[in-house]
């Protein structure tokens, strides 16, 4: 079954997202805590959303998801920023049935968009995100910036042009 995480959730969360890292070989950037996902998640102030896919009692995968908006659209949009079911749940269906709750929430919230992002290398990923319909928007770079550049840039004095 599908549904919606709470916060009785958060260890179970907390070890599919670092499975999630593993399988991504990015092990070394996930600093996430249950606290951390605790506060953010199910605290005053939610900036994100989860469904997980659960069988028998067992939480087997996850989809995190939050809003972003288009102002070319003038409409919210939905970013789905994880999608991940255990190695060993794998062609069940169970990422799609994730992929498409995302995917009706984005709809009953009149969202004009609904975006993810994939690594160059994961082809199993983009096979399957391209079965369901996706296009790859190869126009596009992500930019990021974290830690001590972030902090940097947030201390520049803001200051208007002269």
């Amino acid at each position: 079954m599908i549904r919606r995480a709470t916060g009785d959730d958060i260890p179970a969360i907390t070890q599919l997202v670092r499975s999630l890292a593993r399988y991504e070989r990015l092990e070394s950037e996930c600093t996430t805590t249950e606290d951390d996902l605790r506060t953010h998640l199910f605290g005053p102030r939610p900036y994100a959303e989860v469904f997980l896919a659960e069988e028998k009692g067992r939480v087997i995968g996850f989809a995190s998801f939050f809003h972003n908006f288009s102002t070319f659209l003038g409409r919210p949009g939905l970013y789905l920023e994880d999608l991940y079911v255990l190695p060993q749940e794998r062609g069940r269906g169970w990422g799609k049935a994730l992929f498409v709750a995302v995917a009706r929430v984005a709809l009953e919230r009149g969202c004009g968009r609904f975006e993810w992002q994939v690594l160059h290398w994961n082809e199993p990923a983009i096979t399957f995100y391209q079965s369901l319909g996706a296009d790859i928007i190869e126009q596009w770079r992500v930019f990021r910036m974290t830690g001590i550049r972030l902090r940097d840039l947030a201390e520049i004095p803001a200051a208007a042009p002269a």
